[in-house]
Formats: structure tokens, C-alpha cells, sequence
């Protein structure tokens, strides 16, 4: 199955005109995470409760 990769409605531009962001992506039992600069350049797996850490981390900063 190919990934569908997702970004926030609120993402910026950065230098250049380039959206500023990254993308997260359902892997099955696990979650992706790549900057969507660099779509080919890979991505981190992190498990549910990683991806749970971070995003309550981000929401709190």
C-alpha cells in the first residue's frame, strides 16, 4: 500500500516560496514523518505511542 502523505492546513512558506513543514503519513502499525522538502530523502518511523509523545509535545510549545 502507498503511503498518503498529509501536511497541516497550517503550514508556512519558508525561503524561496518553499512550504516550510512536514508531512506524516499512516505505515500500518507505525507512523511516518519526512520533511516535505525532501520527499525522496526518506522519513522517520516512529511506534503509536512515540507519534502520540511528539504530537503533545508540538501542541504544548
Amino acid at each position: 500500500m502507498t503511503p498518503v502523505w498529509r501536511k497541516s492546513s497550517h503550514s508556512g512558506t519558508g525561503h524561496g516560496g518553499q512550504s516550510d513543514c512536514v508531512e506524516i503519513a499512516a505505515l500500518g502499525q507505525s507512523f511516518g514523518v519526512r520533511d516535505s522538502k525532501a520527499p525522496g530523502g526518506g522519513h522517520l518511523t516512529l511506534t503509536p505511542a512515540d507519534f502520540a509523545a511528539l504530537m503533545s509535545r508540538l501542541k504544548h510549545t
